[in-house]
């Protein structure tokens, strides 16, 4: 992939349109900074941070970097005008809202001169952010990990449809971790994308070596969309999932769906290494990946994946 600039990386002022997910336990300020320092968009996850904690990894990345990074903030998380307000006294220029409306923060954040992206997982809500006037859409396929859509859209039907719809740059997501995927992605309309679980499965990733040693022993049919009574989730099929199973075969009773996830099932599965009783997200893409790597040369792959792909003729 050559440097050439098209909108991402214009809006961003960074050399590749790739830009890493924030997730929760993975995403501090090491992973964020070594993508930034390889050209291309590192983010800091949030949900998984006090605030205090926050200002620390923004500090760092400060540290780590002269390249734009940015801020994943989940608005169904709380202490969110804490958060906005360390994210505005520490500078930060770009912000990638989650799981709520797009109307929240935009405005506010862009008054402060912050570039504003945020994520959705179908072409009506992309179509909201348009007309709330955010910077760049993430339309994200139901292949991706973590919290996803109810609809169960596939990134290869999502992408141009979204497109179809909305004038605003595009990143897709859900489903990328080869070069390969990256242009299909880019063929199909998109400006850019957003990848999250091959950067989970890095050295420079903050979660536990046996969650991403995990990662790279997961095959086809591994994870599965679960939660939709809450917030849905795709989640790998440990002992946990098999509890929350059983549930469903009971009843959908949202009471004891709650119960079962209990407090911080997300920290003992992905952060403390618990690989039966904790909650551990990933994407359908993670039986693609066979390895830990350090983040340059995830990177390196990803560019010469993309440049090795021909478009095939009719």
């Amino acid at each position: 992939m050559q440097e050439s600039k098209n909108r991402i990386t214009e809006l961003f002022n960074i050399q590749y349109p790739i830009i890493q997910a924030g997730m929760i336990w993975h995403s501090g300020w090491k992973l964020a900074s070594a993508v930034s320092n390889c050209g291309g968009l590192g983010l800091i996850g949030s949900a998984s941070m006090y605030p205090d904690i926050l200002r620390e990894n923004i500090q760092k990345c400060k540290k780590a970097t002269d390249k734009p990074f940015g801020v994943n903030v989940a608005l169904l998380y709380p202490n969110l005008e804490e958060i906005i307000n360390i994210i505005l006294e520490e500078g930060v220029k770009i912000v990638f809202t989650s799981a709520g409306s797009p109307k929240t923060y935009t405005e506010i954040l862009q008054k402060e001169g912050v570039k504003v992206a945020h994520v959705v997982s179908s072409t009506k809500f992309a179509m909201k952010c348009e007309d709330a006037g955010v910077d760049a859409v993430v339309a994200e396929g139901f292949e991706a990990g973590g919290h996803n859509g109810r609809d169960e859209t596939t990134t290869l039907c999502l992408i141009p449809n979204v497109r179809k719809h909305i004038s605003k740059p595009l990143i897709a997501a859900g489903g990328i971790a080869l070069g390969s995927q990256m242009k299909a992605a880019m063929i199909l309309g998109a400006d850019g994308v957003q990848i999250g679980s091959r950067f989970a499965a890095t050295l420079e990733a903050s979660a536990h070596e046996k969650w991403k040693k995990k990662i790279t022993e997961l095959n086809e049919g591994d994870t599965h969309l679960t939660l939709k009574e809450l917030a849905p989730v795709r989640l790998v099929k440990n002992k946990f999932f098999n509890d929350l199973e059983d549930i469903y075969n009971v009843g959908r009773n949202s009471e004891s769906l709650i119960a079962a996830l209990g407090r911080a099932r997300a920290k003992k599965g992905m952060f403390e290494g618990d690989m039966e009783e904790g909650e551990l997200e990933i994407g359908q893409v993670s039986a693609l990946i066979d390895e830990v790597l350090p983040v340059k040369e995830v990177f390196a792959n990803l560019l010469r994946e993309f440049n090795a792909t021909k478009n095939p003729g009719l």
